[in-house]
C-alpha cells in the first residue's frame, strides 16, 4: 500500500483507504479512481499524501468491464421506466373507480409495486424524472413516487423489512381521497377559499372511509391515507394527533408526500429545486415532521453526490467537490475552476441535478 505525496499522484491511481479532512469529514471515497479534479480537490483541502494501490490487472480489464457495467445499467434502466408506467397505469384506473366499498385490485397493485421496487437501485429522488408528465397527472406520478421514496425512507431507517412493502402500499395509496371530493375545488388554479380548504382536508377521512374495509391490506397501510398530514407539534389534520401518536407509517408517508409536492409541476405551483425542498424539509423537522426520519433521508440524499454535475440557480454548471456534514445541502461546488462554498453564498443553490 503505497503512500505518495499529491505531487506525485497520477491519474488511473486508485486509493487505498479514505481521504478524510482536517476537520474529520469525509473527503474521497477508497476506491476512487484519481483524477486531476480529485488531485484539485486533494490539494484544496491541503491534504499531502495518501494511499493507493496499483491494480495491474484491473486495468487491463477495467475499459470492458465500465462497458458491460454500463449495458446492464441501461437495461435495468429501462425497465424501470416500463415498470415505473405500468405502475402509473394502474394508479389511474384505481383512482378513477375510487369510492367506499371498493374491490381494491391489492394482487395488481402488490405485483406491480413489486416489479417497481425489484429496479428501485435505478431510483434517486433527487434526479428521476417521469419521461411524460403533465400537470393534470399529478396525484398518480406524486403517488407512484411517494411509494418509491417512502421504500427507501424505511430501508434507511432500518423499519423491519415485514414492513417495506405496506409502507409503500400506504404511501401508494394516500391521496386516494382526493378522487371523491370536489373536482372543481381539487383542479381549481387559484387561491382555496376557507370552505374549499376544509373540503381539501376531508381526502384523508374519505380516503381512510375507501380503505378501511379492505382486508387484504393492513391498518397501517389504511392510516396513510387518514394521518399523512398528521404533523408531529399537534398542528395537523384531521386529528391534531402529537409525536408517535402518529403511526410510522403515515410519519414516513408526510416526508415523501411532501418532498414530492414540492419537487412537482402542479396546476397552481411550479416546482422547486430538490435541494431547496431538503432545506425546508429540514426546517420542517422543528415540531413538524420526524426529525431523526428527515435527517436520515436529507443524510441518505447527499452523502454520495462529489462529482455531481449541477445547475445553480444563475444558470452556471458546475460539480460537486465537497459536502459538509453540518450542511449537507449547500455542498462546494467547482464552477470553472474556482470553489464556491454554497454556505457562505446564500443568495446561489443547486436548482437542478444534471448527472450523478
Amino acid at each position: 500500500m503505497p503512500q505518495v505525496t499529491i505531487n506525485q499522484l497520477k491519474s488511473g491511481e486508485i486509493l487505498a483507504e479514505d481521504v478524510m479532512t482536517k476537520m474529520g469529514n469525509l473527503l474521497l471515497q477508497k476506491g476512487s479512481r484519481i483524477t486531476q479534479r480529485e488531485i484539485e480537490i486533494l490539494r484544496a483541502f491541503l491534504i499531502e499524501q495518501v494511499n493507493v494501490e496499483y491494480p495491474q490487472q484491473k486495468q487491463v480489464t477495467s475499459a470492458a468491464k465500465d462497458v458491460a457495467e454500463e449495458a446492464i445499467t441501461n437495461i435495468r434502466l429501462e425497465h424501470f421506466y416500463r415498470a415505473y408506467d405500468e405502475m402509473l397505469e394502474l394508479h389511474k384506473k384505481v383512482f378513477l373507480s375510487a369510492a367506499p366499498g371498493m374491490n381494491l385490485p391489492v394482487m395488481d397493485l402488490r405485483a406491480k409495486l413489486d416489479r417497481l421496487i425489484g429496479l428501485i437501485d435505478q431510483y434517486n429522488p433527487l434526479t428521476f424524472a417521469p419521461r411524460r408528465y403533465h400537470v393534470d397527472d399529478y396525484l398518480h406520478h406524486s403517488g407512484v413516487l411517494t411509494a418509491l421514496t417512502s421504500y427507501l425512507i424505511a430501508v434507511w431507517n432500518d423499519v423491519p423489512k415485514k414492513d417495506h412493502i405496506p409502507i409503500s402500499m400506504g404511501a401508494l395509496l394516500h391521496d386516494i381521497g382526493n378522487m371523491v371530493i370536489d373536482q372543481a375545488i381539487f383542479k381549481k388554479t387559484g387561491k382555496l377559499t376557507r370552505d374549499e380548504m376544509e373540503e381539501m382536508k376531508k381526502h384523508t377521512v374519505n380516503g381512510y372511509n375507501i380503505l378501511k374495509m379492505v382486508t387484504t391490506i393492513n391498518e397501517g397501510t389504511k392510516l396513510c391515507a387518514l394521518q399523512h398530514h398528521e404533523r408531529m407539534d399537534g398542528g395537523g389534520y384531521p386529528l391534531g394527533l402529537k409525536g408517535t401518536g402518529i403511526h410510522l407509517y403515515a410519519r414516513i408517508v408526510a416526508i415523501s408526500d411532501t418532498f414530492h409536492a414540492m419537487t412537482l409541476n402542479r396546476l397552481h405551483r411550479q416546482k422547486t429545486s430538490p435541494y431547496l425542498v431538503l432545506e425546508e424539509l429540514h426546517q420542517e423537522t422543528f415540531g413538524r415532521l420526524d426529525p431523526i426520519l428527515v435527517n436520515k433521508f436529507i443524510e441518505r440524499l447527499t452523502q454520495f453526490n462529489i462529482g455531481t454535475v449541477v445547475r445553480l440557480n444563475t444558470g452556471q454548471i458546475g460539480e460537486i467537490v465537497f459536502t459538509e456534514a453540518a450542511h449537507p445541502t449547500r455542498p462546494w461546488v467547482k464552477i470553472d475552476g474556482e470553489i464556491i462554498n454554497l454556505n457562505l453564498n446564500r443568495k446561489l443553490y443547486i436548482s437542478e441535478v444534471i448527472k450523478v
